[in-house]
């Protein structure tokens, strides 16, 4: 589900421009009128709330912007929440409300196709911390940021993972569907940019087709897969050494799907691959612990609040310990997120390797 975020031509008629429901303002208090009170300096958040296809990812990613609100205190500006629907109008018309009622930095839209538009037309007057990427529409206005748990930031780290692991020939198996091309054609890209060879084969469920993916000259293969469908495939490789995105790290996996992955190779946030470290275990979890892709969300929230307090205290490089990733400021405003290695071991996803820590901020 959280892919469907990161990629909303998949919910058909996301890309009109429509008008939804009537634009809600809250804070951690409640409902905040914002009709006839002027201008108040705040930082917005602009969420959508009120979809029903995207209210409870959205949900948890505004607990996760709470959360780190809360742990760090007492905040230079006032939070504004703005609750929007997933309709890139009503979106756009919060945007426009949080900016004339005093908003200092901006952090929404959520879905892909909001921010597209954002980027494409829409006046960006303030600091905006986008939480998507937009399509290519030749735009970068200086004010827009982007963090995102973009599939092709994975794609792209495992590539570099398995080259510097010596791995040099690669088969790709994919079953075709929109997410998972766009793992694999991300991880083609990459592995090939470095000087390595990919192969594509396509996922079946049947034993037969599954064994004819094998290749002699493979040093490793890449599960462009869904957790399900990476956890059938993985039974039929052999000892050879097999990557993934985190997509096969979900949050209890239990003993007999950790089996079915066992070696297998992939990146994740700090967030759920080193709960124990120092710069993770000063936020609180989730309550109720939900799904791995809620879990991302929330943390996601965290990280989106800190790059907002540097926003708007005029940072300019960024440079994060974060808990997606470890974080810093890119060429067009994107917030590239460096993820770390794990494995499955004895049944249990494990840290493969020490990451390299930035300076926390």
């Amino acid at each position: 589900m959280i892919h469907r975020l990161l990629h909303t031509s998949i919910i058909a008629g996301l890309a009109s421009v429509l008008y939804g429901a009537p634009i809600a303002l809250a804070s951690d208090a409640g409902a905040v009128p914002v009709a006839g009170s002027g201008q108040t300096p705040h930082i917005a958040l602009l969420l959508p709330v009120n979809s029903k296809i995207f209210g409870q990812h959205a949900g948890a990613l505004r607990d996760g912007f709470r959360a780190a609100a809360k742990v760090q205190g007492q905040s230079v500006l006032p939070v504004r929440e703005y609750a929007v629907s997933e309709e890139v109008g009503n979106v756009l018309e919060g945007y426009r409300t949080a900016v004339a009622a005093g908003a200092q930095v901006v952090v929404g839209p959520l879905t892909r196709d909001a921010v597209t538009a954002l980027a494409f037309g829409e006046p960006v007057p303030v600091p905006t911390l986008a939480l998507n990427v937009p399509e290519n529409v030749g735009r970068s206005p200086g004010n827009l940021y982007t963090l995102s748990l973009q599939v092709e930031t994975e794609a792209h780290q495992v590539a570099q993972l398995a080259w510097r692991e010596g791995r040099r020939n690669a088969v790709i198996i994919s079953s075709g569907g929109p997410v998972q091309r766009r793992m694999q054609v991300a991880f083609a890209r990459e592995f090939l940019r470095l000087g390595g060879n990919a192969v594509d084969a396509a996922y079946s469920p049947d034993p037969e087709k599954l064994r004819a993916v094998v290749r002699a000259n493979a040093d490793m293969y890449f599960l462009a897969l869904s957790y399900a469908d990476a956890r059938t495939a993985r039974a039929y490789l052999g000892a050879s050494p097999v990557y993934a995105t985190s997509a096969v790290h979900v949050s209890e996996p239990g003993p007999l799907a950790g089996y079915d992955l066992a070696g297998v190779r992939f990146v994740d946030m700090p967030w759920l691959l080193e709960p124990n470290h120092a710069a993770v275990m000063i936020y609180p979890r989730a309550t109720p612990r939900g799904a791995a892709d809620l879990e991302r969300l929330y943390a996601l929230g965290i990280d989106a609040w800190r790059v907002a307090q540097l926003l708007l205290a005029g940072a300019r490089d960024i440079r994060l310990d974060g808990v997606t990733g470890h974080l810093s400021l890119g060429p067009d405003g994107q917030i590239e997120r460096r993820l770390i290695a794990g494995r499955y071991v004895d049944g249990r996803p494990q840290l493969a390797e020490p990451p390299a820590r930035e300076p926390a901020r």
